[in-house]
This record gives C-alpha cells, sequence and structure tokens, in this order.
C-alpha cells in the first residue's frame, strides 16, 4: 500500500494564524482521480465487509472545501466521492461527505469539536468512529508531537490510545484487520443483528460504564441507542472527571 506523507497536509500546510485562506475547488480536485484509484483497489481487495456509500455531488463539493483536503489524498477523495464508508456491517464509520445511511459529513461532524469556524488549523480530526462509542482521530498537535498519527479514543478506558499509523495505513486496519481480535471482549453476542438498527449517527450507550469494573463483561451490562454527539459528549465529561 502506498501511504502518503500528503496526509499530514492539513495541519502542516496551515500557518500558525487561526484562520487561513481557504484553497478554492479547482485547486483540491485532482483530475486524474488518483487518491480514489487508491482508494477503490484497497476497498476492492479487502478482507472485510466495506460498504461506499453514495455522494451527493454538491455536498461533497462542500464537504471538500470545508476540509481543505486535496482529493489526490484518500482522505480527500473519500471526502469528495462518498457519502462515508461502512466498515465490517457498519461496525467502524469512516466520514466523507455524508449520506442516508451516514448523515455526517467529516467537516461538519468536526466543527465545534477540532476548529471553531471552516478555514481553521484543526488540533485533531475525527476521521471515523464506531459503533462501541469509540472514535478515531488524526493528530493535529493536540495530541503530540507525532502530526498526522491516528488515534483511537478507547470507551473501555477513555484514554486517547496512540495506534502509530497514518490515514492511510487506518485505512488499511479498516479493510484488512483482524477486527474480531482486535475489539476482543468489546463485541457483545448477537452484536452484528443489533447494528442492523443503529443509524450512523447514533452509537450503543453502555452501563455500567464499560471502564468501570462492574462493566468489564459485555455481555452483562445494559445497552441502549443514543445520539453520537451525546456519546461524545459524554465521553469527554467522563475522563475530565476522572482526572485524565
Amino acid at each position: 500500500m502506498k501511504f502518503f506523507p500528503l496526509i499530514a497536509f492539513i495541519f502542516l500546510t496551515h500557518t500558525t494564524f487561526s484562520q487561513t485562506k481557504m484553497r478554492p475547488l479547482n485547486e483540491l480536485i485532482d483530475q486524474t482521480d488518483s487518491g480514489w484509484k487508491l482508494v477503490k483497489e484497497w476497498a476492492n481487495t479487502a478482507k472485510n465487509k466495506v460498504e461506499i456509500l453514495p455522494a451527493d455531488p454538491q455536498k461533497a463539493k462542500d464537504a471538500l472545501y470545508n476540509t481543505q483536503v486535496t482529493t489526490s489524498s484518500p482522505m480527500g477523495a473519500i471526502v469528495y466521492k462518498t457519502g462515508g464508508i461502512l466498515i465490517d456491517n457498519g461496525w467502524i464509520r469512516i466520514l466523507g461527505s455524508g449520506s442516508q445511511k451516514l448523515n455526517r459529513s467529516l467537516p461538519d461532524w468536526n466543527k465545534g469539536k477540532s476548529f471553531k469556524e471552516f478555514g481553521e488549523a484543526p488540533s485533531f480530526f475525527l476521521i471515523a468512529d464506531d459503533a462501541l462509542g469509540g472514535f478515531y482521530l488524526l493528530n493535529g498537535g493536540a495530541l503530540g508531537t507525532d502530526l498526522g498519527k491516528v488515534y483511537y479514543f478507547a470507551p473501555d478506558n477513555l484514554e486517547y490510545e496512540q495506534l502509530d499509523i497514518t490515514y492511510s495505513e487506518f485505512l488499511e486496519f479498516c479493510f484488512n484487520n483482524d477486527l474480531d481480535k482486535y475489539y476482543a471482549g468489546n463485541r457483545w453476542e448477537n452484536w452484528k443483528k443489533d447494528l442492523t438498527a443503529l443509524h450512523g449517527d447514533q452509537v450503543f450507550n453502555f452501563y455500567p460504564f464499560l471502564w468501570t469494573e462492574e462493566g468489564n463483561d459485555i455481555n452483562k451490562v445494559q445497552r441502549k441507542m443514543i445520539p453520537i454527539e451525546e456519546q461524545y459528549n459524554l465521553n469527554l465529561d467522563l475522563r475530565k472527571q476522572l482526572g485524565h
């Protein structure tokens, strides 16, 4: 798999000023479709189930402009060419420009979280999440000096776990990694059946919390579907309360 130093483009090309001049759409679109050709090739040879959601052309343009990443990179290609990508029956949701099944775009989901207004340099980017209430972030400086590396905000310990992979390698992880092994202990009986009722803007919420001693057996805790925004804010609040 070819990896892209360009993935850190979104962070490294920003100046030290909080607001930067936004590049016009024609400068962001690679007419050779180089990034998308690679993503399609990787998806077509994936071991895990990959569902590429259709993009609405106007929403795709808006999302790409607001993200300010070129389509020569896998991230830009996914934002511009897809409404998002569902992995393993929708267990992992990779953000694109939004669709009926995944009603959130990458830039809109990050607005108010990693930056206030479009054009500001993000200190991180929320690039994907899972049904468990875990969040994948691309580091833009908030999580350390390893710019362009992916972290997992884990619901079972509320820590930012360094995965030491780039965005391209994260796609490789989603497409080909043994997810049953990676999520061992965090997949309950009949999770695939329950997943069919979950919307792309929802996650499963567990009580007792998965990071507590009482919540360490996922088959014995209560679970319900809640808005992902609510879960994200809850995770941040609980992390603060625990002194992380």
